[in-house]
């Protein structure tokens, strides 16, 4: 998972992680957590981040550099 990637989209958007959190439906410390790598996101919360930063899930995984 490369973390910094989200962190990056994040901020990219202007977006607190608690906005984020909320789009997500989980609290903002479970996000941190996401952020941090300290917990794994599960598939369908990954798939509404690529939908939300118009991107692929390999691309917010590290997979490829390709938007």
């Amino acid at each position: 998972m490369n973390i910094e990637r989200l962190k990056m989209m994040r901020e990219r958007k202007g977006k607190s992680q608690k906005e984020i959190a909320d789009l997500l439906e989980v609290k903002q410390q479970q996000y941190s957590k996401y952020e941090l790598g300290i917990n794994s996101i599960p598939i369908e919360k990954l798939c509404k981040l690529a939908d939300y930063y118009e991107t692929s899930i390999d691309y917010l995984v590290g997979r490829t550099n390709q938007k």
